[in-house]
Order: C-alpha cells, then structure tokens, then sequence
C-alpha cells in the first residue's frame, strides 16, 4: 500500500495552485494531425472524502465505445478555451450545467491514441447535482473515491495490443463498481493524483 495521506489535505485552493495555468486557450498550438479536445476532470466532496465521476460511453458513440471515460470531446468552433469544451461537453453529456462547476485549473495536454490531442481541465462540482446521462452517448454515470485510485495496488500498466498491430504500456484498473478505467483516462487520473502528490504541501 502506497502512501495516499495527502489527499487527506487537499482543498479547492491547493489544487488551484498546482494546477494554476497562464495560458488556457487553443490558439497557438500545432496539433498537426491531432483534433483538439477536452474533458472535465468533475471532482466533488461528500463530507471530507474526494470523489470524481466518470461516464460510460454507449455503443453509439463514434469513438472509444464502450468504456469509461472523463465527460468531453472534441472542440467545437465556438470554443475559444479548453475549458468552454469541457464545461459544453459536461452539460451536453451529464446535464450539470456550467454554473455548477467550479473551474479549478488544468493539465497539460495528452495525446490519445485515436488521434486526439486532449486538455485536461480541473473543476470542482457543487455535490449533489442532478446527473442527466446523454441518452445516445452515455450508458451511465458513476463515482470513485480519489483514495481507490491512488492506491497502487488498484492498478497496473502493461504491454497493450491495438487493433492496428502497434503496442504501448497502457494503464488498467481494477474493476469499481462493475467498470476498468483503462487507456487514456486511466493515464489522466494517474497523472493528476501524482502531480498532487508530487506537490503537496508546495
């Protein structure tokens, strides 16, 4: 068992610190061949424990069917920052409208393997919300506690084979509540519970 004491610690202020960004827009940026995106890293309290809530994607979606993922997609022409995707996305996908979403910082970018480049955006929800699952994209709507998710012995990263022959470490979950986070949105979380860790106490 790892040692996940700092999340015991955190607060809306302390992740806006290690999270704080200067630059949160698209311009700029050379995606290349990759399609800008975003998604909502939806955090909330209930008492003093952490959860963030994850979507599991229908088999009607164009990308990535069938498995959990963080509320998002790619960005729209309206969308002048990563955060106007994420908080679109939300809504459309989840029914928690904007207002209800603290925005608490962002992530560097990460590239998926379907061609996406995708920006994480940190926000805080005002718990409890009404949750309106997108009929034709979202199958259900779950939490996990950041504390199952930090701990290492919940997950593993192996060799993985795509269907194109190319292989990459990926990482996997263990199942929660019937569900494996796995791929890119396993990557994020970790990558977002280890930059809070790395910096605790900053």
């Amino acid at each position: 068992m790892n040692d996940i004491s700092y999340l015991d610690d955190i607060n809306d202020q302390s992740i806006k610190t290690i999270f704080q960004t200067t630059d949160n827009s698209y311009s700029g940026i050379n995606h290349s061949n990759l399609t800008p995106a975003a998604v909502l890293i939806p955090l909330y309290q209930d008492g003093r424990e952490w959860f963030t809530l994850f979507t599991l994607r229908t088999d009607r979606v164009e990308n990535h069917k069938g498995q959990v993922s963080f509320p998002g997609g790619a960005a729209d022409i309206m969308d002048k920052t990563p955060v106007d995707t994420a908080l679109r996305e939300t809504f459309e996908e989840t029914g928690i409208p904007p207002q209800k979403v603290q925005i608490l910082g962002q992530m560097p970018p990460h590239i998926s393997s379907s061609g996406f480049l995708i920006y994480p955006v940190i926000g805080k929800i005002a718990w409890p919300v009404a949750l309106t699952p997108a009929e034709n994209e979202v199958k259900r709507i779950f939490s996990v506690p950041l504390k199952w998710l930090a701990e290492t012995v919940n997950k593993e990263e192996r060799l993985y084979t795509r269907q194109n022959g190319t292989q990459e470490m990926v990482v996997f979950y263990k199942p929660y509540d019937g569900e494996i986070i796995w791929g890119i949105t396993a990557r994020i979380i970790t990558d977002f519970l280890n930059l809070l860790q790395k910096n605790h106490g900053r």
